[in-house]
């Protein structure tokens, strides 16, 4: 009796590590999806002899689409398979990149780079549903801190392997080599598989899923879970700065070269995925996730604000970016944990997916603030904004840890 249990474990746990790794190598690809404009900004604004702020609008499409569609995702999520609507977003991303580098159009464009935040609306709620239904509790922290890593690793490898592309074949070409990407990444989920449901996983009651479907709504929009979307917002405008606007800010502020720009974004990337590795270490020895999140986010607005005041060489420029990356992203394991303190059970996927639409709210509005600050001579103002929000992040957190878990 015991070897006819043991037996099919091995094969069981490859499965697991297959669909993880498929998982993470999507939620890699959509990252990189996700910084495509920002190392390459420059030339596309050439290219169709827009303003920066008229760029933007590409953003905005992209955050816009992914604001209204990605809580509503949350709940389709529940009521589909999680692989295939991640397979079907990773095409969708693939196809939306293809066309905006194929046609020369700039309004072709921006609709593409909202075809794009459809497709991204798919990955949160529907990897953290496959990875929460198929790995067993006590890894599941560690696999969530893989899955985050993989996202940061998509952000740190896409300015220079960009940049490198571009040297060969122009942006649009970059364009068509991450659009395969994207094939690829369908195509190794399609591999991966599902391994069969565990017991763990089991599906919750006609009668308990009914309730959640009717109060999802409300459990959403009470104070403790809303908090928690204002922190992504606050931390989007900071974070989500720096990725799209550091290389121009840096140039239009300092004049500071296009190569030193990169690879001070590089370095910022870099370490956020180093950030996040580390941040997961400190939230399993801590149950004080408040005050990890609020000195991460205290460094990081010191940094971006040493940054707007002083023309740092070179190096030192490279390690204060890398010194924002870091202690921005050493918070998002916290984040996660704090999340949960006020997550019903059974909940975690919607109100994840429900508070990450604060990084598409921001990026909606984003676009314009930091074009403004842009167009208008002013990028001193964009990193004393990024320093403020971090600052305003901090109160978030107060709230958050404050506050008692929600009633369903």
């Amino acid at each position: 009796m015991t070897q006819a249990v043991d037996l099919p474990l091995p094969a069981e746990r490859n499965a697991e590590t297959r669909l993880i790794g498929g998982v993470c190598f999507g939620h890699f690809v959509s990252h990189f999806y996700i910084m495509l404009m920002a190392p390459l900004f420059v030339f596309i604004r050439a290219d169709y002899g827009v303003s920066y702020t008229e760029l933007g609008l590409a953003l905005t499409a992209f955050n816009v689409v992914s604001t209204i569609v990605q809580t509503p995702m949350g709940f389709l999520v529940d009521r589909m398979s999680a692989r295939l609507l991640v397979i079907a977003g990773l095409l969708t991303g693939a196809a939306a990149i293809a066309v905006a580098a194929l046609i020369h159009s700039f309004w072709v464009f921006v609709a593409m780079f909202g075809l794009l935040g459809l497709a991204n609306t798919v990955y949160h709620p529907a990897d953290y549903a496959l990875l929460s239904h198929h790995v067993e509790p006590a890894r599941a922290g560690r696999v969530f801190s893989f899955h985050t890593f993989a996202g940061m690793a998509g952000n740190a490898v896409t300015p220079p392997a960009l940049i490198f592309l571009y040297g060969l074949v122009g942006w649009r070409g970059a364009y068509l080599a991450a659009a395969t990407l994207g094939l690829v990444a369908a195509l190794a989920l399609t591999w991966a598989g599902e391994p069969g449901t565990p017991a763990h996983a089991a599906k919750p009651r006609k009668d308990e899923a009914a309730a959640q479907q009717r109060d999802g709504w409300r459990l959403l929009l009470s104070p403790a879970i809303f908090t928690n979307m204002v922190f992504f917002i606050l931390l989007s405008f900071c974070g989500g700065g720096l990725n799209n606007y550091l290389v121009v800010g840096l140039g239009a502020l300092h004049g500071t070269s296009f190569d030193v720009a990169n690879t001070a974004l590089t370095s910022q990337l870099t370490m956020s995925a180093v950030g996040v590795l580390v941040g997961g270490m400190l939230a399993s020895y801590t149950t004080r996730h408040g005050l990890v999140a609020a000195c991460g986010l205290t460094m990081t607005a010191i940094a971006c604000t040493l940054v707007g005041l002083i023309d740092f060489p070179a190096l030192a420029l490279v390690l204060m970016m890398a010194t924002a990356g870091f202690c921005s992203w050493m918070t998002m394991p916290s984040r996660d944990m704090i999340v949960r303190a006020v997550t019903p059970p059974g909940a975690y996927g919607r109100v994840f997916g429900f508070v990450s639409t604060g990084f598409n709210i921001a990026g909606i509005v984003s676009p314009t603030i930091f074009g403004q600050f842009l167009d208008h001579g002013n990028p001193r103002g964009m990193f004393f904004f990024m320093a403020t929000c971090a600052l305003l992040a901090i109160g978030t957190v107060v709230v958050s840890t404050t506050r008692g878990r929600p009633a369903r």
